[in-house]
């Protein structure tokens, strides 16, 4: 099928409160419709804490437990970031969780050294490309925004004519704070433009235990930069909108633009 319906949730985390949270996302995802893609935050049970060692839970933990039932009783893929400890290493990983229960993940991969996320985190090493209803998705997190070499869509020509993308959906769940929301707005553009996808960005907003305040701005882009819907700053919001395969498809191939990318390698990295 050509189309994906993707519900964002804009909303305030309870700091380090995941059960809290977890209940306040469980009411809100019961409430809406019929979605094949529900994007919570990063981190979304605990705010964007430092504290790994203390907070973190495992993989077989609540957390992951409940995204596979609340997946289950959606009939939905639920995404979202949390603080995950394995092996004795610290992620914050973003879990892809299906609704058969089974789940893919990405470990974040630029780690928001300002606020000393490298010194409580271990850096992912495995991009993460999968796919839902025929669409191919690479869902993202936060700080990994600002690096387009990471996030570029790779192609693979077709007969000269059309070039395949990786990719046809970027996404990115984030703790993006307010004073660089103007950023954010215009990376999501830049991000869709040169990439020739679509572009989901979803934010939290309210204060957090740090005094650190989020506007939101959670949006989604089409592929010429256009925005399609964008929440209200400051506000919990939830919305459900439906995104066009065929016509991203049909306007790759009248502008081709995949057909001139340059090659590149990103050493170190899968």
């Amino acid at each position: 099928m050509s189309q994906l319906t993707i519900s964002l949730f804009q909303s305030d985390l309870v700091w380090e409160n995941p059960q809290a949270n977890r209940s306040e996302f469980e009411g809100k995802i019961k409430s809406i419709g019929q979605t094949d893609l529900i994007l919570l935050p990063e981190m979304f049970t605990t705010g964007f804490s430092m504290a790994s060692s203390r907070i973190a839970e495992r993989m077989d933990g609540e957390t992951v437990q409940w995204m596979k039932r609340m997946a289950g009783e959606s009939k939905a893929v639920i995404c979202g970031s949390l603080i995950i400890e394995e092996n004795g290493n610290y992620y914050n990983r973003l879990i892809w969780m299906r609704a058969d229960g089974t789940y893919d993940c990405y470990d974040k991969r630029h780690l928001f050294r300002m606020a000393d996320e490298d010194q409580h985190f271990n850096a992912g090493t495995e991009k993460l490309i999968v796919e839902l209803k025929g669409w191919k998705i690479c869902p993202l997190i936060c700080y990994d925004l600002r690096f387009p070499v990471f996030s570029r869509n790779r192609y693979e020509t077709d007969r000269r004519t059309f070039a395949k993308a990786e990719y046809d959906l970027l996404i990115y769940v984030a703790n993006w704070p307010s004073p660089r929301a103007s950023a954010w707005s215009k990376l999501l553009m830049a991000r869709a433009i040169e990439n020739q996808c679509y572009v989901a960005g979803l934010n939290r907003i309210g204060i957090d235990e740090k005094q650190i305040q989020y506007i939101g701005g959670s949006t989604v882009v089409d592929p010429k930069g256009e925005t399609m819907w964008e929440a209200c700053d400051g506000e919990e919001e939830m919305t459900s909108i439906t995104l066009e395969l065929d016509e991203l498809n049909e306007f790759r191939k009248k502008f081709p633009l995949g057909m001139d990318a340059d090659e590149f390698e990103i050493k170190g990295f899968h």
